[in-house]
């Protein structure tokens, strides 16, 4: 059981080495079934940011892409962490 503060917030950070998001494409990476320009033939429908956006948003926390082209993608989630309560 993890117990926080109220106010603290909790921080999730996913990374990889892989292609990267061009610049360009960053302001618009939420949208639904959008794919960056170097996509190519990497399969997957540009859904799944657009999502997690989405069930992030719901849990009132936050969410931000970092990312370089050749470098990778890092992508935070930061969500109000709520206290346990502890049943005795």
């Amino acid at each position: 059981m993890i117990a926080a503060d109220r106010g603290a917030e909790l921080a999730l950070t996913v990374a990889d080495q892989g292609i990267g998001i061009p610049e360009t494409d960053l302001p618009s990476i939420f949208e639904r079934f959008r794919r960056a320009a170097n996509a190519g033939a990497v399969a997957g429908s540009g859904l799944g940011l657009h999502m997690v956006r989405q069930i992030v948003t719901m849990h009132r926390g936050a969410i931000e892409v970092a990312s370089r082209p050749g470098e990778g993608t890092r992508v935070t989630v930061t969500l109000p962490a709520i206290a346990a309560a502890r049943a005795d």
